[in-house]
């Protein structure tokens, strides 16, 4: 088995790990690496009845690594004494190289010496046997490595299984949890998203002393639109003012969200109420330049706007119904407008001037 390639330790082949064998059939795949050809024979002839054993040798250790992936062993045979390199360092680059890695080396070695035996289970050999060795030992050994092994890589494929499975349920679980917090419709955040959020923030604010803002927003005259145009007109309807509100509450920590029906929200965080101003009328700008007809006219949207500072003894909810009072302005005085929260940015519940 020998041939031309030279030995380099520093070009491992493929990183595949071998296919494991059902582990109640514990076939040996057995590779000797000994220069002497007298010896290959003999252990050739040692096993060579042995059913549950198949096995190779290479006379060439500097094409030790390039058989044994070719091969896939489940024990390696590893002489000490061999021209071009030292056994004990091949046994070192079988352990460095990913397909050889686990598989158990037997060292043979012509003395039995406890330093050269000290030595070789510090090189990563995971057994010890001077040449020639007894055959019901040497296939005793062999066989209990071989269980090891195999054993060893079946565990190894049953975690990295689990370990997908746990990665794909993950997936699963992220998603189903996305998917509880998004409106079907629209794939804005949906009312329970928002409010978590709004809550967040609201705690946030009131550590960092950050105003936070809010804009509820209400698509006008929806009723009237859907009778006119039907159900799936006015679905489209949403669809496309929500993707307005996406493009309007474009920062990362922005969150637009469907509120319930034709009604939808923005969360903004650390802006001022004049900044949360310019994008409800940029927000505004964006759905009459949609040109969706409606009746003589399109369809526009009315927007309230209110900001707070939170203060301990407030709630998100204060936020919430000032810029739902400002909307019922927006609507009583016309619709298609932003109105500003009238009051102090403080909670109501503020005892604070």
């Amino acid at each position: 088995m020998k041939g031309e390639q030279d030995f380099n330790p520093q070009q491992p082949g493929s990183s595949e790990l071998p296919t494991p064998v059902p582990a109640d059939k514990y076939l040996s795949m057995v590779l000797l690496v000994d220069d002497q050809v007298m010896i290959c024979e003999a252990v050739r002839r040692m096993l060579a009845t042995q059913p549950d054993m198949d096995f190779h040798y290479c006379t060439d250790p500097m094409e030790a690594l390039a058989v044994a992936e070719r091969v896939k062993p489940t024990v390696i045979l590893q002489d000490l004494v061999m021209p071009g390199i030292d056994g004990m360092e091949l046994v070192r680059h079988y352990r460095k190289t990913a397909t050889t890695h686990s598989v158990p080396v037997i060292v043979l070695s012509a003395k039995d010496d406890p330093s050269i035996k000290s030595e070789a289970f510090q090189a990563g050999a995971n057994d010890y046997l001077v040449k020639l060795p007894d055959r019901v030992e040497l296939m005793a050994r062999i066989r209990y490595h071989t269980r090891a092994y195999l054993d060893h890589v079946q565990r190894d494929e049953a975690y990295r299984a689990l370990r997908e499975s746990q990665r794909q349920l993950m997936r699963v679980n992220l998603e189903l949890e996305r998917l509880t917090r998004i409106d079907g419709l629209t794939g804005l955040g949906n009312r329970r998203y928002f409010d978590e959020y709004l809550g967040a923030e609201w705690k946030r604010g009131l550590r960092t002393q950050t105003e936070v803002s809010v804009l509820m927003i209400d698509v006008d005259h929806f009723k009237r639109y859907n009778d006119a145009y039907g159900h799936l007109a006015g679905d489209d309807v949403l669809k496309r003012v929500s993707g307005v509100l996406q493009s309007s509450a474009n920062r990362s920590t922005d969150l637009a969200a469907r509120y319930g029906g034709e009604e939808f929200v923005i969360v903004l965080t650390d802006v001022t109420l004049a900044g949360a101003q310019h994008v409800a009328e940029r927000l505004t700008e964006g759905v009459r330049d949609l040109a969706i007809p409606h009746g003589e006219g399109r369809i526009s949207v009315s927007i309230g706007v209110a900001t707070m500072l939170p203060e301990e003894g407030g709630s998100p909810d204060d936020l919430v119904k000032a810029a739902d009072q400002a909307l019922f302005r927006a609507k009583a005085e016309g619709r298609d407008r932003v109105v500003l929260h009238e009051g102090p940015a403080r909670p109501a519940a503020s005892s604070s001037p």
